[in-house]
């Protein structure tokens, strides 16, 4: 075996090998996901937002769909039912970043990507975790946050609610947690509208029907 000048590759390199093509499958994957609207599939474009799951889509096209009364049909955006449920996001541009086909001598560096960290200055390639702070907009990397301890927004300063912070694009476990946090959400609100209902219809059969002032004065006349 071997004889022939060959060489049989160890274990450890065949897995060393999977993984970095398990890698390198998921970055291209994902690539699509930080590019693209999850709705339209067409290039992000400022203003650029994010849904409750961190999923992200041009506003414009959102809005439309809602008005339209069609973003029901969207398995990708069927969830967002106004401005309650998305984000409009504060994005750093990448200075960089060069749409559109290179010509000449230029390079073309194909992580780079049309956003990035306003902090590390890491690109948003989906080769990077990034959140973004519910109550401001403020878009910054996970590196960031794990390098930049603070209490307050790691962008503007403002008010910063790690509850209230969300994942974009996260693994399927994490979205899992938001789907599950959006559920439990959903069915506190109707509980509590039921609730609320239950008890108006208690008190009217208690005291009655209430009646306005001019139907008063003309049952005493």
């Amino acid at each position: 075996m071997g004889a022939d000048g060959g060489t049989i590759p160890k274990r450890c390199e065949l897995v060393r090998e999977k993984k970095k093509k398990e890698k390198l499958d998921k970055h291209v994957k994902n690539a699509t996901k930080w590019r693209n609207c999850q709705l339209t599939q067409l290039p992000l474009k400022k203003p650029v937002i994010a849904c409750r799951f961190g999923k992200l889509y041009n506003k414009e096209d959102v809005i439309n769909a809602i008005l339209n009364k069609t973003i029901g049909k969207s398995a990708s955006a069927s969830h967002i039912k106004g401005p309650r449920d998305f984000v409009e996001l504060k994005l750093t541009v990448n200075k960089d970043f060069k749409r559109g086909d290179v010509k000449g001598d230029d390079y073309n560096d194909v992580n780079q990507t049309e956003f990035l960290c306003p902090i590390t200055n890491v690109p948003m390639n989906g080769m990077h975790n990034f959140l973004v702070n519910w109550i401001c907009g403020c878009v910054y990397s996970e590196k960031a946050q794990q390098e930049v301890r603070s209490t307050n927004c790691h962008v503007c300063g403002g008010p910063y609610d790690g509850t209230k912070s969300v994942m974009l694009n996260p693994e399927e476990e994490t979205l899992e947690l938001y789907k599950a946090k959006w559920e439990a959400e959903k069915a506190e609100k109707a509980a509590a509208k039921k609730e609320k209902s239950a008890k108006k219809a208690a008190h009217e059969q208690v005291s009655g029907p209430s009646t306005s002032s001019a139907e008063s004065s003309a049952i005493k006349n």
